[in-house]
């Protein structure tokens, strides 16, 4: 599940909506799967539920899940998750470029690295 590091310089909630996004995209999570609620999970990982919650939201402006008032935060269909996911990765893709040319990578060189890894 959720694994909270205390020597990871991020924000609580950030370490939560990091650990529920690789689930989600790994497949550990389904669409339609129900998250625990704040309390229990709050409970479980020791630390306050305000800090749950806000990840929740997060989660939720991300959409990577949706909330039902009453019953609780769900995961979203893994069609918008998969594209959620392939935004990150290029917009990561990016800025990598960007610092790659920054560096003095040509064009050409990257086309060629992009062609070596096709052929992985």
């Amino acid at each position: 599940m959720i694994v909270i590091d205390s020597r990871d310089p991020r924000p609580l909630y950030e370490q939560v909506v990091d650990g529920f996004r690789k689930l989600i995209v790994a497949g550990a999570l389904q669409a339609g799967d129900k998250l625990p609620s704040v309390r229990s999970l709050a409970s479980q990982l020791a630390i306050n539920p305000n800090t749950i919650q806000r990840a929740y939201r997060e989660l939720e402006s991300l959409g990577y899940v949706y909330s039902s008032a009453g019953r609780g935060s769900f995961v979203a269909t893994a069609d918008e998750t998969t594209e959620l996911h392939r935004q990150e990765l290029l917009a990561r893709f990016d800025e990598v470029v960007d610092e790659l040319a920054a560096v003095g990578l040509t064009r050409d060189q990257l086309i060629a690295r992009l062609e070596e890894g096709d052929a992985r």
